[in-house]
C-alpha cells in the first residue's frame, strides 16, 4: 500500500493526480487533537486535564449528575469518570449527595472552589476560541458552529438507533 493512501489529506495527496480532499470526519479528529493539545497547554498551569475541565464544565451547564450521566456526557466510559469523580472530589472541586428520587445513586455538582477554577479557566479557553474562529465573519461563524451542531446531532441519532 502507498503512502498516500495511508496519509489521507497530506501533502502527497496532491502529487496523486486526482486527489481527493480529506473526508470530514478526518479534518474534525484533527481540529479536536488541535484542541485537545491546545487545551491540555493552558490548563496544566491550572492543574486541569481537557477531560476534567470537560466534566466540570458538564456539571456548570447541566448541574448535578451521576457518574454515568457525566460520562456520556463528557464522552468519558464509565470507569474512566469513576475515577476522575474521585480525583475531582479530593481536590474539593466537585461534591457528591444523595439523589432525592434515588437514594442509591450520587450526583455530583460542583463546589465553590471547582466555580472558581473554571472562571480562572475561561479567559484562557475564551482566548483559544477567539483564535479557532478569527478569520471567520460572522456568518461564517455561525454557518461553523450550525454545522458542526448538525454534525453531532445527525450522528448521535445514528448511534442511539444502533444501540435500539
Amino acid at each position: 500500500m502507498s503512502s498516500r493512501a495511508e496519509r489521507p489529506g497530506s501533502a502527497d495527496d496532491a502529487d496523486a493526480g486526482n486527489a481527493r480532499p480529506p473526508l470530514t470526519l478526518y479534518l474534525v479528529k484533527r481540529l479536536e487533537l488541535v484542541i485537545r493539545a491546545l487545551l491540555d497547554d493552558v490548563l496544566r498551569p491550572l492543574g486541569l486535564t481537557t477531560l476534567q475541565y470537560t466534566a466540570l464544565t458538564v456539571l456548570q451547564n447541566k448541574g448535578a449528575l451521576s457518574s454515568a450521566q457525566l460520562a456520556r456526557r463528557s464522552f468519558l466510559r464509565p470507569q474512566t469518570m469513576h475515577e476522575m469523580v474521585l480525583t475531582l472530589e479530593k481536590r474539593g472541586l466537585i461534591e457528591r449527595g444523595p439523589d432525592e428520587g434515588n437514594r442509591r445513586v450520587l450526583l455530583a455538582s460542583l463546589t465553590a472552589d471547582g466555580r472558581r477554577l473554571l472562571a480562572e479557566c475561561a479567559p484562557a479557553v475564551q482566548e483559544l476560541e477567539d483564535e479557532l474562529l478569527a478569520d471567520l465573519s460572522p456568518g461564517q461563524r455561525v454557518t461553523f458552529r450550525e454545522g458542526l451542531e448538525h454534525g453531532a446531532a445527525a450522528l448521535a441519532a445514528v448511534s442511539e438507533a444502533r444501540r435500539s
